[in-house]
């Protein structure tokens, strides 16, 4: 397999898996692959953090407002790797429960990794809800 294969393959299992725990109720998937080295950001559809302590508390917040999710994909449009760096975009399909409400949405996703210790990490998200 290729660099870009392993990496395909780590977001289609790791990565995708964590999101689903995570709109699920458990955010502690999603935090076990976000880089724990500076610079770290979220650029997120309903709320920005930045650096370590803001992310986490940001994940935890999601975790206690996701629940009962029925739906998750990943439509990836674009991906590349670039030694260790690589990025991802696309769209997020989800269909959970936010603050117990079931919710139906697609959002625009783009992430930045950072391979460290020979493992992916994500050290930054953007997500914005998509209209028509």
């Amino acid at each position: 397999m290729t660099e870009r294969d392993d990496f395909l393959a780590w977001i289609k299992t790791d990565l995708y898996e964590a999101e689903l725990a995570l709109h699920n109720g458990d955010a502690a998937p999603r935090r076990a692959l976000w880089s724990r080295t500076e610079p770290v950001s979220v650029l997120g559809a309903w709320r920005n953090a930045f650096g370590q302590r803001e992310v986490t508390e940001l994940f935890t917040a999601l975790g206690e407002t996701f629940s009962h999710c029925t739906s998750y994909e990943f439509e990836l449009m674009s991906y590349d790797v670039v030694g260790d760096m690589a990025y991802t975009a696309g769209l997020e399909h989800t269909s959970t429960s936010v603050g117990g409400a079931p919710r139906t949405y697609t959002l625009r996703a783009t992430q930045t990794y950072r391979r460290e210790d020979g493992r992916w990490l994500v050290a930054h998200r953007h997500g914005d809800t998509v209209t028509d």
